[in-house]
C-alpha cells in the first residue's frame, strides 16, 4: 500500500522505518530542505551530530523509502492531493508553535525565540549561508535566555560557542534541591537541580523571577526589568507563584540579545491544519486516541509531538513505532509489526 508521512522528525522516521520493512511504498513529505525536522534543526550538533541522521536516511532509502524535502503540505501541495494519492496518510508535524512572552517591549529588537536562534546555528553547521540582516548572533554580547528546560540548555551552549560575553538563564521556579526527596515526589518525576553540560560551561542561572518588560531605546533591547516571586500553598494545597513586593525585589538585568525558550504549545496552526479541517484537543494538539491513533478523518493517523503535545524524542519514536504498527493492521487487516 501507499502510506504519506507528513514531518520528517523522530516520529515520521520511526514510522517509515517500520511501515518499508513491512513491504508498504513509503513516501515522506518535509517543509525544510533537508530531512529530520527536530534532530536536525532543533538539536545543536554540539549534543547529536548530524552525520548520524543522514546514515540512517541513506539506509532508509536503500530500503526503499522516498524522501521529498521543501514540500509544505497546505502550501505548495494540498491535503486533498494527498488524500487522493495515498492509502493511508500519517501526520507527525511536531509541537512547532512557541510560548510567547507578552509583554512591555516584546517587539524591540534582540528578542528571538530560541528555535529560530538554533536553527540559524545549525543551518551554518550544514554550510549553508546565512544574510547578516537575518543572523541571530551572540558573539559579544549579553545574553539572557529564559527558561529552564532542554531549549533553553541548548541556547547557552551555542551562545557560549559563538562568544557571547555572558549568559544568564532565568527560571521563574524556585531552585530545586541538589539531592531529590524521592519520598516527596514519587511516583512523579524527582524534583532536583539538573545541570548540563552546557551549564558546566558557563552561565549564571538566577531562579524564582519574573521579567516584567524588555526595556530598551525604542528599537533594541539593552536589558529586562525581573521581579522577585515566590510560591506557597493554597488552601487546596497547591503551589501558587505571588510577586515580592517592594522596590528591593525588581532587579534590572543587562542584555543585548534575549532568546525566549519557555516550550512550546501545539502544533503550527497552518493551512494543512485549516484545510483538512481534523479536530483538535482543548490543548490544541490533533485528537487521536492512544490505541490506534486514528484522528477524526478516514485513513489519516497522527503521533508524536502532534499528538501528545511537547515531549521527548525517545516518546516520538516509540509513538512512531505504534502508529505504524495501526496503520499496517488498519491496511492489511492483521500486522506483525511490534507494538
Amino acid at each position: 500500500k501507499k502510506i504519506a508521512i507528513v514531518g520528517s522528525g523522530p516520529a515520521g522516521l520511526a514510522s517509515a522505518q517500520q511501515l518499508a520493512r513491512a513491504g508498504h511504498k513509503v513516501s515522506v513529505f518535509e517543509k525544510n530542505d533537508r530531512i529530520g525536522g527536530l534532530l536536525r534543526y532543533g538539536i545543536p550538533n554540539f549534543k547529536m551530530e548530524k552525520h548520524f541522521i543522514d546514515k540512517r536516511i541513506s539506509q532508509m532509502q536503500s530500503e526503499g523509502v522516498d524522501f521529498q524535502c521543501n514540500v509544505h503540505i497546505g502550501s505548495n501541495m494540498t491535503f486533498d492531493e494527498l488524500l487522493k494519492r495515498f492509502d493511508a496518510i500519517i501526520l507527525a508535524c511536531g509541537s512547532e508553535e512557541p510560548r510567547d512572552l507578552g509583554i512591555p517591549g516584546r517587539d524591540l529588537d534582540g528578542v528571538h525565540f530560541a528555535m529560530d536562534f538554533l536553527t540559524k546555528q545549525n543551518k551554518i553547521c550544514e554550510g549553508d549561508k546565512i544574510n547578516k540582516e537575518d543572523m541571530i548572533s551572540a558573539k559579544g554580547k549579553d545574553v539572557v535566555v529564559i527558561g529552564g528546560g532542554d531549549t533553553g540548555s541548548d541556547c547557552i551552549g551555542t551562545s557560549n560557542r559563538q562568544g557571547a560575553k555572558s549568559v544568564t538563564q532565568l527560571e521563574i521556579l524556585e531552585k530545586p534541591p541538589e539531592k531529590e526527596n524521592k519520598l516527596l515526589t514519587w511516583p512523579n518525576w524527582p524534583l532536583k537541580l539538573r545541570t548540563s553540560s552546557s551549564h558546566e560551561e558557563g552561565v549564571r542561572r538566577n531562579w524564582s523571577v519574573s521579567t516584567k518588560s524588555f526595556d530598551g531605546d525604542g528599537k533594541k533591547v539593552n536589558s529586562l526589568t525581573l521581579k522577585k516571586v515566590e510560591w506557597k500553598k493554597n488552601k487546596e494545597g497547591r503551589f501558587e507563584i505571588k510577586e515580592i513586593e517592594g522596590k528591593s525585589s525588581e532587579i534590572i538585568l543587562k542584555a543585548d540579545l534575549v532568546l525566549l525558550a519557555m516550550g512550546f504549545l501545539h502544533p503550527k496552526k497552518d493551512d494543512l491544519l485549516k484545510d483538512s479541517k481534523i479536530q483538535l484537543d482543548p490543548r490544541g494538539n490533533v485528537r487521536a486516541n492512544d490505541k490506534d491513533y486514528k484522528t477524526s478523518l478516514d485513513k489519516v493517523f497522527v503521533s508524536g509531538d502532534m499528538r501528545r503535545g511537547q515531549s521527548l524524542v525517545v516518546w516520538a519514536i516509540r509513538e512512531g513505532r505504534q502508529v505504524a504498527h495501526s496503520v499496517d493492521k488498519f491496511l492489511m487487516g492483521s500486522t506483525s509489526l511490534p507494538y
